[in-house]
């Protein structure tokens, strides 16, 4: 079925809003049917007219408006004036005007390019907040009451301008979050699914990672990590040491020795110290894996019969913790087709002012009841147990 054609012209018209479209000379080039009714000025009279020429500023008044349209067309972000006061004749007595108050609202239209190739003029009356300021006793009174007003308005520009550039930086943010965090690498026998999730109110991008590597000798490789901190100073940090482990454990022997090394590296860059990671190693062929963590929540190995294992025989400090740098250990454990292993951070099982046993028991009862799912859907219904503050990352391998 063809979706019908939107009749612009008609919503313009027949808005309730009373609007004016000006060029970026602040030419009129249209006004609707709301505007023309308001100021009782029929269309021909305003089309191609120099904005001030058809309405000529107040001497004795601020220069609001002028100064919104130019910080439009500067910032190219919609912009909110000053009130300004434009009587308006009563219905059935010619001649007899009621005093009314208005706040100019103007927005920028933009092209594919970003440049302003209209603004939007509109007015959002105010007759009732100004009156709600008690009795004018004078002009200088009134005009107090206007800036007053505009100073809140402005702080409601100043608020859509941080919304707007947050936006942007979030869209950075999720470029970023492509470039660092890929899709997993496929494995050659197993499967592997992963979810990511930052946690709220933050931008879509953390510093919790995850790395899955099919090695030279046919083993699988499977790490996470988390980096102290959220957005973009973290991003970048657990970009460094994602690349730096991945490249260390195509390398060397063993998980051991890779994360011996990533701590080495973590302790020159700035603001990854205490920074965690856990990384193992799986041999199909001999049903083994071998681990070792680095301060990082131990990984879960759910057997085919339902029980739970913590990999926590080969855990040491954070990276960088320690004065000087030692070995870390590694421990390896055997496994049954069918198994599932979990790698995860810390935002899958901690939560404020409770002990992180009661989260490894959550994990581990969850784990046992959705063992036999395929990876996808496990790792989607672990997910389900993230706390919304943290960040979290959750790796399932299907052995």
């Amino acid at each position: 079925m063809k979706d019908p054609e939107i009749d612009y012209q008609g919503i313009f018209d027949a808005s309730p809003s009373a609007m004016l479209v000006l060029t970026p000379d602040l030419v009129i080039v249209d006004a609707n049917t709301s505007y023309q009714d308001l100021v009782g000025r029929p269309r021909q009279q305003l089309v191609d007219r120099f904005v001030f020429d058809a309405f000529p500023k107040d001497p004795e008044g601020p220069d609001d408006l002028h100064a919104s349209l130019r910080r439009v067309l500067e910032t190219r972000v919609q912009d909110v004036a000053g009130p300004m006061r434009h009587d308006v004749e009563e219905p059935g007595r010619p001649g007899v005007f009621e005093e009314r108050y208005w706040s100019p609202i103007n927005a920028p239209v933009l092209d594919s390019d970003g440049n302003v190739v209209l603004v939007v003029h509109r007015l959002e009356e105010i007759t009732e907040v100004v009156r709600a300021c008690g009795p004018e006793s004078d002009k200088r009174r009134l005009r107090t009451q206007f800036e007053l007003y505009a100073r809140s308005r402005e702080l409601q520009q100043v608020n859509e301008r941080l919304r707007q550039a947050n936006a942007r930086e979030r869209q950075v943010a999720l470029a970023l979050q492509d470039a660092m965090l890929p899709a997993p690498e496929c494995l050659d026998h197993l499967q592997a699914a992963v979810r990511y999730r930052p946690a709220e109110d933050t931008l879509n991008v953390c510093g919790d990672w995850y790395e899955v590597t099919q090695l030279a000798d046919g083993a699988a490789a499977v790490a996470v990590g988390d980096v102290v901190g959220h957005g973009l100073a973290a991003a970048g940090i657990m970009g460094q040491l994602r690349s730096a482990l991945s490249a260390a454990i195509r390398v060397v022997e063993g998980p051991a020795t890779a994360l011996d090394g990533l701590d080495m590296y973590t302790r020159s860059v700035d603001g990854a110290l205490a920074s965690t990671a856990v990384q193992t190693v799986i041999d199909e062929d001999g049903h083994r894996i071998t681990y070792s963590s680095a301060g990082h929540p131990p990984p879960a190995l759910a057997h085919p019969d339902g029980t739970v294992q913590f990999l926590d025989r080969a855990t040491d400090p954070p990276l960088g913790a320690g004065p000087v740098h030692r070995p870390r250990p590694q421990a390896t454990t055997g496994y049954a087709d069918g198994a599932a292993l979990v790698l995860y951070s810390d935002g899958l099982i901690e939560r404020r002012r409770e002990d992180i046993d009661e989260g490894l028991q959550r994990l581990a009862d969850h784990l046992a009841r959705h063992h036999k799912d395929d990876a996808e859907d496990l790792a989607e219904e672990l997910t389900t147990l993230s706390a919304a503050t943290d960040d979290t990352v959750v790796v399932v391998v299907r052995l």
